[in-house]
C-alpha cells in the first residue's frame, strides 16, 4: 500500500482534456508568482487546505504540521489511489472547480498535469532553493515542462530482494551481474521446475520502464511543452533489457503472471520466486502481506552488466503538488514544503507511514542507513537502499502522457512476455502506439 503504485491508467484520463494545448478553467495558478517571504508568512495566517492523498497513516504526519502551525487546517481526503485520483483530479481541473489545494501525484503522472499548467509552478514561490535537500533522481522528476511542479515526497530506488533459504539450499549467493542472474535462474529451475528466479507481470508498465532505465535506457525525451520523442526501437537500454529478458523467457526461466493479488502473494510467501526486483518501499508491504516470511528475505544491490559498476533506477515515488485552483496558494506551498523537506516531517513519513525518503537528511544519515529492520533480522537494508539511490542513472524523463502509454503496455510488450515472445518487436509496437497517440494530442513527435 506504500508502493506508490505504478498502475496502468486508461486513456480516459487524457480524454478529459489533457492535450498539448493546455487545460481548461485553470489558467491562473500555473504561472502565479509570489515573494518567497509570503510563503513563510502564510504559516502564521488562518487558512483551510484540502490535501488529496491515498497514503495510509499520512494523517499522523499532517497532525504534526497542524500542531506546529495551528492556524492552518489541512483536510486529508482519499478520493482513490493513483488512477482513480487522477481521473477525478483531471475532471475537477477541467471543470474549473472541485480540485484540492494540494495533491499527491506520482512522478510518472506529474508531466501530464504540469505541461498544461494545471499545477502551480513552485519556482515562483522560491521552492527551487530546496534542491540540495533532495536526492538528484527525485529532484529531476519534479522539474518538468520548464518549471518546478511538485515537491519530492518519496522515492523507490530499485534493489534486489532475495529468499535466503532458496539460495542457501542451492549453495548460491545473490547474483552481482546479469550473467550470474541468468546462471542462477537455470540452477533454480533445474532443481525444481515449479520455482523461478523471478516473475514478469505483462500489465506492469511501471516495472518495465524501471528495468529499461536500470539497463541504461532513456527512451523518452520532452522538449518544451510540445516536443516529444519516444524511441524504444533504437534505445540501447531498452534493447538490452529486451535481450536479457528475452533470453530468460526463451528458456522458460521466468514465470509470467499478474502481480499484487492474493495468488501472487501466496506464491511469494511459498518461495516460488527466489528474487523480487522492486523499489525500496517494499519492506512495509512485505511485512503486511507476508508476515509469515519474516527472516526469510534479505536485500542486495541490483544485478549489473559489469560487476563493480553499480546502476539502479526508480520504481515508484510521488510528489506533492499545488493545483492552479487553490485559493490558498502560499499556505499550500508552505505545507507542501514542510511535509516533504522538514526533518520532523520526513522522519514521520518514513517511520509512521513507511515511505522511503527522497531527502538527503535521511539518506545521508548514518543512523538511518545502519538501522535494523525487524522483517530482515541481522541485516541493514537501508544501507543497500541508500547505495541504490545514489546509483540511480540520471537523466530519465517520462512522457507528458505516460499514463496513457502505460495503459497500452499490456497490449504490446505484455503480449511478448512469454516463451517465444519477440520483445524487440513488441517494444516497436508500443512505440508506434505512443507516437500515434502523441500526434493525436497535438504533440510534435520525433
Amino acid at each position: 500500500m506504500n508502493r506508490s503504485l505504478l498502475t496502468a491508467a486508461t486513456a480516459a484520463v487524457l480524454a478529459l482534456g489533457l492535450t498539448a494545448c493546455g487545460g481548461s478553467g485553470t489558467g491562473t495558478g500555473g504561472s502565479s508568482q509570489a515573494d518567497p517571504a509570503a510563503v513563510r508568512e502564510a504559516l502564521g495566517k488562518p487558512a483551510d487546505i484540502t490535501f488529496w492523498t491515498w497514503v495510509p497513516n499520512i494523517d499522523k504526519t499532517v497532525a504534526l504540521f497542524e500542531k506546529k502551525y495551528p492556524k492552518i487546517h489541512v483536510k486529508v481526503v482519499n478520493v482513490g489511489q493513483s488512477e482513480a485520483q487522477y481521473t477525478k483530479l483531471q475532471a475537477a481541473l477541467k471543470a474549473g472547480k472541485g480540485a484540492p489545494d494540494v495533491a499527491q501525484i506520482e512522478y510518472f503522472a506529474l508531466p501530464q498535469f504540469a505541461i498544461t499548467k494545471q499545477l502551480v509552478d513552485l519556482a515562483g514561490y522560491g521552492a527551487t532553493g530546496l534542491k540540495d535537500k533532495f536526492a538528484p533522481s527525485a529532484w529531476s522528476q519534479v522539474n518538468v515542462a520548464g518549471g518546478m511542479y511538485g515537491i519530492p515526497q518519496d522515492t523507490g530506488p530499485m534493489a534486489m530482494f532475495y529468499r535466503k533459504d532458496v539460495l542457501a539450499g542451492l549453495g548460491a549467493t545473490p547474483p552481482r551481474t546479469w550473467d550470474e542472474f541468468n546462471a542462477l535462474a537455470k540452477k533454480i529451475h533445474a532443481a525444481d521446475p515449479d520455482k523461478y528466479i523471478t516473475y514478469t507481470d505483462p500489465g506492469d508498465a511501471g516495472t518495465g520502464n524501471s528495468m529499461i532505465w536500470q539497463s541504461g535506457g532513456f527512451p523518452y525525451k520532452v522538449t518544451g511543452t510540445t516536443g516529444v520523442a519516444a524511441d524504444l526501437k533504437g534505445d540501447p537500454g531498452a534493447q538490452k533489457w529486451a535481450g536479457t529478458y528475452g533470453a530468460l523467457l526463451k528458456d522458460k526461466l521466468l514465470d509470467t503472471t499478474p502481480s499484487w493479488n492474493d495468488a501472487w502473494w501466496k506464491s511469494m510467501a511459498a518461495g516460488k520466486y527466489a528474487i523480487w526486483m522492486t523499489g525500496a518501499w517494499a519492506p512495509a508491504v512485505m511485512e503486511q502481506n507476508m508476515p509469515q516470511s519474516k527472516g526469510q528475505w534479505d536485500v542486495a544491490p541490483m544485478p549489473q552488466t559489469t560487476a563493480g559498476t553499480p546502476a539502479s533506477a526508480e520504481n515508484g515515488g510521488s510528489s506533492v503538488a499545488v493545483t492552479a485552483q487553490s485559493a490558498n496558494k502560499a499556505a499550500s506551498v508552505a505545507f507542501a514544503q514542510w511535509l516533504d523537506s522538514d526533518p520532523e516531517a520526513v522522519t514521520s513519513l518514513n517511520k509512521d507511514v513507511g515511505l522511503f525518503p527522497a531527502t538527503k537528511v535521511l539518506l545521508d544519515d548514518p543512523a538511518f542507513r545502519s538501522a535494523t529492520v525487524p522483517y530482515f533480522p541481522g541485516s541493514k537494508p537501508n544501507e543497500i537502499f541508500a547505495q541504490m539511490s545514489q546509483a540511480v542513472r540520471p537523466g530519465w524523463q517520462y512522457l507528458p502522457f505516460q499514463v496513457y502509454a502505460n495503459s497500452v503496455y499490456k497490449d504490446s510488450v505484455g503480449q511478448a512476455l512469454k516463451p517465444g515472445g519477440d520483445l524487440p518487436a513488441a517494444l516497436s509496437a508500443w512505440q508506434d502506439r505512443i507516437t500515434t497517440f502523441g500526434k493525436e494530442q497535438g504533440f510534435t513527435m520525433k
